[in-house]
């Protein structure tokens, strides 16, 4: 064991010499701390439209759909199908608010892409656009299948109706009689049931409100209500990690808080709202005074990981804001603004236009999660809560 920990120690150090500068300067910046200045709102939603813009214009594929990442060692990435899917209702919704109507153009190029790597039965792949084998996988499928909701409502019925509802009705074929999807999971992750699949749910929540009457909205209640036997007294989810169950990252369990949220959204059952605050109750605990929330967190909401997942960090301070909306309880809106404050202060708004706007995997940008990359998604979730704060 004393070897194998000199060599592991070995490796890494070689590894991180050959960083490139760029990495390196990034790394060296984020040990010293966060900066002590939130750009607010409003500066970091515009600048994230405009990094959304350099990742669907730098994407290696050039195709329509946003690079999955910009890293500081390999630069931008090929497309990335799933969030593709999820960034364009942001793109339409900030399209109107900020009277740019490019970000409409965007949102159809991307969706027009998306409709053209649809397999026939409705499913769409996982992993980045150019990434093998390529089979319809459940999640990555019911992420595409928000966009082209927006789509159909927002941007041309005729053109993203049938693709909607085909990528509905394959999910709901494919789901298993207890309301879990066991049969397409992702090739690129761990085995085993997905709690946070509840956010596939919440793509047919909004299938169902263009298309009602089709069943979409049932089949998305089934799975949220398998979920939901799943969580603990706590608030706290099994089976709610691709790799790590026992200590998930706050990135899947701000999904499975979101697809709760959304149900309840759906159906009006005041039992998924009691769910979704025993969550958030939980979330409480863990949120530092400063907005600092770990990683990954255990069965008992104690931190499993040293760095920030600034995603899920995000993602959780937009759903407490919505909780905030429904209960009241101006603890939910006092621990988002906390995340949500932690996170833009992580976020430049000015400078190179490849990092300007855009949200690092993990602080400091060395921690586990999209090491040295800024991930799409991330931005997106970023705008999203922060648009929701503004409305809180």
């Amino acid at each position: 064991m004393a070897l194998a920990a000199i060599k592991s120690t070995l490796r890494q150090a070689l590894n991180e010499w050959q960083l490139p500068q760029s990495a390196k300067r990034a790394r060296a910046g984020d040990r010293q701390g966060l900066p002590a200045t939130d750009p607010g709102c409003d500066a970091v939603i515009e600048a994230g439209c405009r990094w959304l813009g350099e990742a669907q214009d730098h994407s290696t594929t050039r195709d329509g759909g946003f690079a999955r990442d910009f890293s500081l060692i390999n630069g931008w990435s090929s497309s990335y199908p799933e969030t593709s899917g999820y960034i364009v209702p942001t793109l339409i919704d900030q399209a109107k608010a900020l009277s740019k109507p490019d970000l409409r153009d965007r949102a159809r190029r991307c969706l027009d892409w998306l409709v053209a790597i649809q397999f026939p039965e409705g499913g769409f792949q996982g992993g980045k656009v150019d990434q093998l084998p390529r089979v319809p996988v459940t999640f990555n499928t019911g992420q595409i299948l928000l966009g082209l909701a927006a789509g159909a409502a927002h941007l041309d019925r005729a053109r993203y109706l049938e693709p909607m509802e085909r990528a509905a009705r394959w999910l709901a074929e494919t789901q298993d009689p207890d309301g879990c999807w066991r049969k397409h999971p992702t090739p690129f992750g761990g085995t085993g049931e997905k709690v946070y699949e509840t956010h596939v749910s919440w793509g047919l929540f909004e299938a169902a409100r263009v298309s009602p009457d089709k069943g979409f909205g049932e089949a998305g209640l089934k799975q949220v209500r398998w979920a939901l036997t799943k969580q603990h007294d706590n608030g706290w989810f099994e089976s709610n990690c691709l790799d790590t169950p026992e200590a998930p990252l706050t990135h899947t369990i701000g999904y499975a808080l979101r697809g709760v949220v959304e149900a309840h959204l759906w159906s009006h059952d005041d039992e998924l709202l009691r769910a979704a605050c025993r969550t958030a109750e939980g979330i409480l605990t863990a949120v530092a005074p400063d907005g600092r929330l770990a990683g990954r967190l255990d069965a008992r909401w104690r931190p499993g990981a040293d760095y920030v997942c600034l995603t899920g960090s995000t993602q959780i301070a937009h759903s407490l804001f919505l909780l905030t909306r429904l209960t009241n309880d101006a603890r939910y809106r006092d621990a988002g603004l906390r995340l949500n404050k932690y996170v833009r202060r992580a976020v430049n708004v000015h400078g190179d236009p490849n990092m300007a706007g855009g949200v690092k995997g993990s602080f400091p940008v060395d921690g586990e999660y999209g090491r040295y990359q800024y991930l799409n998604w991330a931005c997106k979730f970023l705008i999203d809560s922060c648009v929701e704060e503004k409305a809180a």
